[in-house]
């Protein structure tokens, strides 16, 4: 396949390139800094500003496929400014995407966008697939606008696959980095009472999930890229201390969260309970199911 990737430096995007290139495909990255994506991830780079002008046509002709996974970071305080950045690199961001893949000729045949299970807002203990309603706070309404505006590309005759992606468990990154620093001293615990779910996923099977949605004719709509079982925040602590061999008893109350975050760390103290549902009605594989084996994994060097 030829497949041009949008966000390739960051966390997930570089796991894929990477991926993509060991299976012998070959991959065109779209990044702010051409030169660093050429030298850090080893393929051909092309330059493109996403919320200042249409993606060049160039990098998306005669691509089998496109995935796009960039977009200003959500774990920041939000900042009336952040919030915009959130909004604007989401929403204009893919519209440019859109518009770029509006002048390939010959046009890709398949767009895989990223999203996030804060499609569903603040849900308790509801079992959420895809067939689930959206929220309706802040990220629900990012993430109502970023799908609308990757599923414009289905007006091309592309295939159309939307990836909501909850909490990833890389150390590199993310919660779990984070998280580390505490659990390691032994001062790490549930955050907010810890009943709120957290929706995880190994770094293995999101990238084995982007390879499936690029790969398979039935992948498209809304696919909930998370682990199949879901944990409570207080869960996600005990595994994590139990994995380093460290007590994981000490709360984290929820107005510490809100005094170094803001309003950002509601996304932290409420959370979904995302289910798989569509992979696993196209029969995707987790090498990752378990929490525990999971977070082993996450850990090793």
């Amino acid at each position: 396949m030829r497949v041009t990737v949008t966000g390739a430096s960051g966390l997930i995007g570089s796991r894929l390139v990477e991926a993509l290139v060991a299976r012998g495909d070959e991959v065109t990255a779209l990044s702010r800094d051409r030169e660093r994506a050429r030298e850090r991830l080893g393929v051909a780079a092309v330059a493109w500003n996403p919320e200042d002008e249409p993606a060049p046509a160039s990098a998306l002709s005669g691509r089998t496929g496109v995935v796009h996974l960039a977009g200003e970071p959500i774990a920041q305080r939000w900042s009336k400014d952040a919030k915009q950045r959130i909004v604007s690199s989401r929403g204009l961001g893919t519209r440019n995407l859109v518009l770029g893949l509006h002048e390939a000729n010959p046009r890709p045949e398949v767009l895989v966008s990223a999203s996030g299970v804060g499609y569903y807002g603040a849900r308790g203990d509801e079992r959420l697939d895809e067939s689930s309603a959206p929220g309706d706070d802040f990220l629900a309404d990012v993430c109502q606008v970023w799908e609308r505006m990757a599923g414009e590309a289905a007006e091309l005759g592309m295939r159309v696959a939307i990836t909501r992606t909850g909490v990833v468990l890389d150390r590199s990154g993310g919660a779990l980095e984070t998280m580390l620093p505490p659990f390691r001293l032994g001062v790490g615990g549930p955050v907010a009472g810890g009943r709120q779910f957290v929706s995880w996923i190994h770094p293995d099977d999101l990238v084995g999930m982007y390879l499936a949605a690029l790969d398979g004719a039935q992948w498209s709509g809304p696919v909930n890229t998370t682990a199949p079982h879901p944990a409570t925040n207080r869960e996600l602590s005990r595994a994590l201390g139990r994995v380093l061999r460290r007590p994981a008893v000490l709360p984290l109350p929820g107005f510490v969260l809100r005094t170094l975050y803001g309003e950002m760390s509601w996304v932290v103290t409420t959370g979904q309970r995302a289910i798989p549902a569509r992979a696993q009605e196209l029969g995707f594989a987790f090498r990752h199911p378990n929490l525990d084996q999971a977070l082993r994994a996450a850990l090793q060097p």
